[in-house]
């Protein structure tokens, strides 16, 4: 006899996938978030559908707290020095003369060139024992922002284009993945597809570019009208493959972002004086404010790229300079979001693709170091004020049992957000990729 899940996933067939009320009849029935991920999944309909995501974040409620929505994303290109950031080890030969501060977290310490950082230290945690096999800057990265290291078959999606993929779009109309200031490597879609990507911009003082019509509305409509005779003679006879380009769907969201109020997220000069100087007047200050009034307005991920950390020479005076630029932004970004309540609902990550050597080269500098570096984490539930892990103070490279893998850290983040880490995509092949490898980590979850 047919069963009564599967006569359920017939009847979806043909009900959109962005209809609220068949989510909410369906919850009522009795499924819940795990029994729509499995049937889904044997059903081969795929898991992560817009109505699935409706299901998945149906329990947003958590122990009297709203989950986790968003995620930003501070990337420190080229990899930043954990001994003089989030690990210092004074005294020691391996720190080559960097000193200390305190925190408002008794016995934690952080570098002395991150003092405004130290007063919001209750509500960061660090992950000090960070390790990965990755020393080059592209495998890295990769690893990082994506969970697993590179394979010649496939390409993984970042951990922005997943919560965009699994997540409810909502009534956001801009695009909910940006990266600002990107690197060579920005947040990608791989295998769930190129729309996934984020949407580029860069220094937020200036404005996002070709978002107005340059010709009178009526005759942008009359090249609209034409675009889709063009569209839809290209389509006939071949109506998957016209679809499977995703042209159409382009446009459509291109024009939707073209006249939508929420674009006024992009332009800090909304803000007050007073608060952009206190995020710095750089583009990487500017940038974090922007990731505030996006995530504000229902963008789930957004990465901002502050360049400049492979400090293979004069690494302490590199590190000055970048400390003083990550200082006032990071600090000012974890004070922003908590005084407008929104730090509870958006998780901060601080991260690069790997740390510094403990040791000093013939240059002043630190070369790469995957042995032993620190992870920062603030925000979306996760507890603050603690520190997991530590590396040797002789500066030894820590072993994989001594160390935290970055799949367990991509897994807290899922977990955090309300989704289970073990859900499997499936990628070409037909191969089945878990959200995460990784075990989410117990102590940081409140």
């Amino acid at each position: 006899m047919e069963s009564l899940n599967t006569r359920r996933m017939s009847a979806l067939a043909s009900v959109p996938t962005a209809n609220v009320g068949v989510a909410s009849d369906l919850l009522g029935s009795g499924w819940n978030r795990r029994t729509w991920l499995k049937t889904a999944s044997l059903a081969g309909a795929g898991w992560l559908t817009p109505l699935a995501s409706m299901l998945a974040r149906a329990d947003e409620q958590q122990g009297g707290r709203q989950r986790a929505q968003s995620v930003i994303l501070l990337w420190m290109g080229g990899g930043a020095s954990q001994l003089e950031t989030f690990d210092p080890h004074p005294g020691k030969d391996i720190s080559g003369g960097t000193q200390a501060i305190e925190t408002n977290v008794s016995g934690v310490k952080l570098a002395a060139g991150l003092p405004r950082l130290a007063e919001q230290m209750d509500s960061i945690s660090l992950i000090r024992n960070v390790v990965t096999r990755e020393g080059d800057h592209e495998r890295g990265t990769y690893l990082v922002k994506t969970g697993y290291s590179p394979l010649p078959v496939m390409v993984h999606p970042t951990l922005g284009a997943i919560l965009c993929h699994a997540l409810p779009i909502g009534q956001t109309d801009i695009p909910r993945h940006v990266s600002i200031l990107p690197g060579q490597w920005y947040g990608r879609g791989g295998f769930l597809g190129d729309q996934f990507d984020a949407f580029k911009i860069y220094d937020p003082l200036n404005p996002v570019p070709d978002l107005a019509a340059r010709v009178p509305d009526d005759r942008m409509q009359k090249r609209l009208d034409d675009l889709q005779v063009v569209e839809n003679a290209f389509a006939r006879g071949r109506m998957a493959r016209a679809k499977a380009t995703l042209h159409a769907d382009t446009v459509a969201r291109a024009r939707t972002m073209m006249t939508s109020d929420q674009l006024d997220a992009f332009d800090v000069s909304k803000e007050s004086a007073e608060l952009r100087a206190k995020y710095g007047e750089t583009p990487f200050g500017r940038a974090c404010l922007t990731a505030r009034r996006l995530t504000e307005n229902g963008v789930r991920c957004v990465e901002v790229t502050l360049q400049g950390w492979d400090t293979h020479a004069s690494n302490h005076d590199g590190c000055k300079t970048q400390n003083n630029i990550l200082d006032s932004a990071f600090a000012a970004l974890i004070a922003d979001l908590k005084e407008r309540g929104q730090l509870e609902t958006t998780i901060v990550i601080c991260a690069s693709e790997f740390g510094r050597t403990p040791s000093i080269n013939g240059f002043g500098g630190r070369d790469h170091w995957p042995g032993g570096f620190t992870v920062a984490l603030a925000g979306g539930g996760i507890r603050g004020g603690r520190v997991l892990g530590r590396t040797d103070p002789d500066g030894a490279r820590l072993t994989p049992a001594q160390g935290r893998k970055i799949a367990d850290i991509h897994a807290t983040i899922l977990k955090a957000v309300g989704l289970d880490p073990t859900v499997e995509n499936i990628a070409p092949g037909p191969r089945p990729i878990k959200l995460s490898e990784g075990s989410a980590i117990a102590e940081l979850l409140a």
